[in-house]
């Protein structure tokens, strides 16, 4: 197998593995935990390494879970308390850590391959020079090995837990009435994310695995509302975005896990502006089709109330129109000329009358706005009122 080819499966193995777990963070509304968790870490990995003096042991994996779950609770702690919200917690915790995985680098791991550029970028290109060595038999990247690991138990954990995990995610509440216990499910979680994480370390780095782990579920929450579907959809993002980065970073010469999450970042950007439902252009257009639509019901109603007073030709007239609407004379024929298709009203001249059509809208509409005021009134003074 060619470097190359190790590099892309790395990258794409690396990257589904990160956005499972992360389908989670996003749709609890925890994606900062992922940054939290993947900074948190640093201080687990680097005392386990003064007692193994090995970058290669799984202890450096299990002290970094801990270590994870460790800032999880503290986190979760500071938000029992009510003492301060609950993104201040995370500031808190994880720069409270970090610091101290730093701190312990910089005075006493100095002289081994243990710096803060290697744990906060990651570099693939070196992954394939690591080889997984068994009685003499090359197995391939040892990273391949753990990342494919890791894939392995966070689909096992998943296929396990599938409706713990769904159900705890989407109402805790419930959960906890059927007799689940949703902060053994959460933590649960969270000690995957941290194995994740600290498996990603050597491939992507702590800062760009954040962008692994949700950018690409956060793709596929602005293109599905099923929950299967959006994990399924975000691991196929994770993976195309991996081989594109790949491809975009030997083309350009630069770094392959920046330009793997960067490739996340364009496949969310093209998702937030073309997104079918949750695009921002579907929104823009959905919004221009409700103010057209208010305009044509404003329209009608106008026309209802003066097309039959001595008022009318002043009121109901084009000329004059958009000055008793208020409405600037380009937007007085846009709402003209859709009222017209609709057939709901009718001009004779410069005199606009509304259709037997545009009155039934028109009394709809003015019955509809007087119900919403009569409740909102109500509400307003309280319920002995009516």
């Amino acid at each position: 197998m060619s470097p190359e080819l190790e590099i892309v499966l790395i990258g794409v193995v690396t990257a589904v593995a990160a956005a499972l777990p992360g389908t989670y963070l996003v749709l609890r509304r925890t994606a900062l935990v992922s940054d939290a968790i993947s900074h948190a870490i640093l201080p687990g990995i680097v005392v386990a390494f003064f007692f193994t003096h090995d970058l290669n042991s799984p202890l450096l994996l299990v002290a970094a879970a801990a270590t994870g779950v460790l800032a999880v609770v503290l986190i979760e702690a500071l938000i029992r308390s009510r003492l301060v919200p609950e993104d201040a917690s995370i500031g808190l915790v994880f720069p409270a850590l970090f610091s101290i995985g730093v701190i312990l680098i910089s005075r006493y791991a100095g002289g081994v391959h243990l710096d803060t550029d290697s744990v906060l970028l990651g570099e693939l290109a070196f992954a394939p020079f690591d080889r997984l060595v068994l009685n003499g038999v090359d197995l391939g990247p040892r990273a391949l090995w753990t990342m494919g690991a890791i894939l392995i138990l966070n689909l096992v954990v998943i296929g396990l837990a599938w409706k713990e995990l769904k159900l705890a995610t989407v109402d805790a509440s419930l959960a906890a009435l059927l007799g689940f216990s949703p902060a053994l499910i959460h933590y649960s979680l969270m000690t995957m994310v941290s194995i994740t994480a600290v498996g990603a370390f050597d491939a992507v780095g702590s800062i760009l695995v954040v962008a692994l782990m949700i950018a690409p579920p956060a793709t596929a929450y602005l293109l599905v509302d099923r929950f299967a579907p959006m994990l399924w959809l975000g691991a196929i993002v994770a993976a195309a975005s991996a081989v594109l980065g790949y491809g975009v970073a030997f083309l350009l010469d630069v770094s392959i896990a920046g330009s793997m999450a960067g490739a996340c970042g364009l496949f969310f950007l093209i998702a937030f502006l073309f997104a079918p439902r949750r695009g921002l252009l579907a929104q823009g257009r959905r919004r221009a089709v409700q103010r057209l639509d208010l305009g044509v019901r404003m329209l009608v109603v106008h026309l209802l109330h003066h097309q039959d007073t001595e008022a009318a030709e002043e009121e109901c007239g084009l000329p004059r129109l958009h000055h008793h609407l208020k409405w600037s004379v380009g937007r007085t024929q846009q709402v003209v000329r859709e009222a017209e298709r609709r057939t709901l009203v009718e001009r004779s001249g410069e005199l606009l009358r509304a259709t037997d059509t545009g009155r039934r809208l028109a009394e709809a509409a003015v019955t509809g706005e007087f119900l919403i005021l009569n409740s909102a009134s109500c509400k307003n003074r309280g319920p002995k009122l009516v």
